[in-house]
């Protein structure tokens, strides 16, 4: 029999890749930290990521129309980290965010952002799945030397060349 706790246990095994969702849906900027982002086609380009119910995030994002996808390198950590506490203020440090001039909120440091369209939705269990498709991607990651930041076993790693398996 599988319990939620088997399953949690199940994946934190499986590392996934950190990213940072931002949205406003006009009542002021949301972000939240996921490692579900995931792409699905690429014609159109689409990409999908689930968020759970119980972030508060997840209503913004849920009405917002279009969506922030930051993917991120190890020197985004910190954003990584404000992404995943609750009961902050993520956009408190106007330093390190502003908008896009098609006024969505996000982070220029990011490796690699890609602004999308919220194209479908469907509830699944205590989350939600979002589907987006790309509209604008700034890859960023030729310009900077950040590895790319994984989430696997409740830590914070980095992959590199030692990471490497041939």
């Amino acid at each position: 029999m599988t319990t939620a706790e088997h399953f949690k246990a199940a994946f934190r095994a499986h590392p996934g890749g950190v990213s940072v969702i931002t949205a406003d849906a006009g009542r002021g900027p949301v972000a939240l930290t996921a490692t579900s982002v995931s792409s699905v086609s690429v014609d159109p380009p689409l990409l999908m990521f689930s968020v759970s119910h119980q972030s508060s995030s997840t209503p913004t994002i849920r009405a917002a129309e279009t969506v922030v996808v930051h993917l991120l390198g190890v020197d985004e950590l910190p954003i990584a980290k404000l992404g995943a506490t609750s009961g902050v203020d993520r956009f408190a440090d106007k330093s390190i965010w502003s908008r896009l001039p098609t006024g969505e909120p996000h982070f220029p440091s990011a490796r690699t952002w890609i602004r999308g369209k919220v194209i479908g939705q469907m509830d699944a269990g205590s989350s939600a799945v979002i589907a987006v498709e790309a509209l604008e991607i700034k890859d960023m990651k030729d310009e900077c030397s950040s590895a790319p930041l994984v989430y696997h076993d409740r830590t914070w790693h980095v992959l590199g060349a030692a990471s490497r398996v041939e």
